[in-house]
């Protein structure tokens, strides 16, 4: 995948312990809840993480406390689990992210066993699907797009879009 400024602050933590999975799915819980079941049943699970850490182990002295570090390792991150995801489907697997893994970072840090400068940032389910729910629905390319400057969606664009996902909630099985 790309990397800002060849950086290469990104890692992956392929999760295989049944065990550990069960905890990463408390950590998605809302409140009072059991968490995304695929997170402890999916075929593969998938962390990547912001790491700043391997540039330690080649420099303890370089300096990677930086919020252009952070930016950019987040957009690294981003841009790597998409292509992973890109891949997997074209391979015939599906794949969900999970972002609900941040609702505990320091518990997450503390059972992934991270070093300081490593920060997870999305989870991956992936596995052979047994359905298809279709793709939700996305805001038009005339709302998210604007021309020379940026463009404010209109009151009339974004109720037509949520009567969209409205219908796309209705069907979804």
């Amino acid at each position: 995948a790309s990397t800002s400024s060849y950086q290469q602050n990104n890692s992956v933590i392929r999760v295989s312990d049944r065990e550990i999975r069960k905890e990463l799915r408390e950590i998605c819980a809302s409140e009072g809840g059991m968490g995304h079941a695929y997170v402890e049943h999916c075929a593969e699970f998938l962390v990547f993480c912001i790491d700043a850490a391997l540039h330690h182990t080649v420099d303890a002295q370089v300096q990677t406390d930086w919020t252009e570090v952070l930016l950019t390792g987040a957009v690294d991150v981003g841009i790597f689990a998409q292509n992973v995801l890109l891949t997997a489907e074209s391979l015939g697997l599906g794949g969900v992210f999970i972002g609900s893994l941040r609702n505990d970072l320091p518990q997450l840090s503390q059972i992934l066993q991270l070093p300081k400068g490593v920060v997870p940032m999305v989870g991956m389910c992936l596995g052979y699907p047994d359905h298809d729910p279709g793709q939700r629905p996305r805001l038009p390319l005339s709302v998210v797009m604007g021309e020379n400057r940026y463009r404010t969606a209109t009151a009339e664009e974004l109720a037509q879009y949520d009567e969209v996902v409205r219908e796309y909630y209705q069907n979804r099985s």
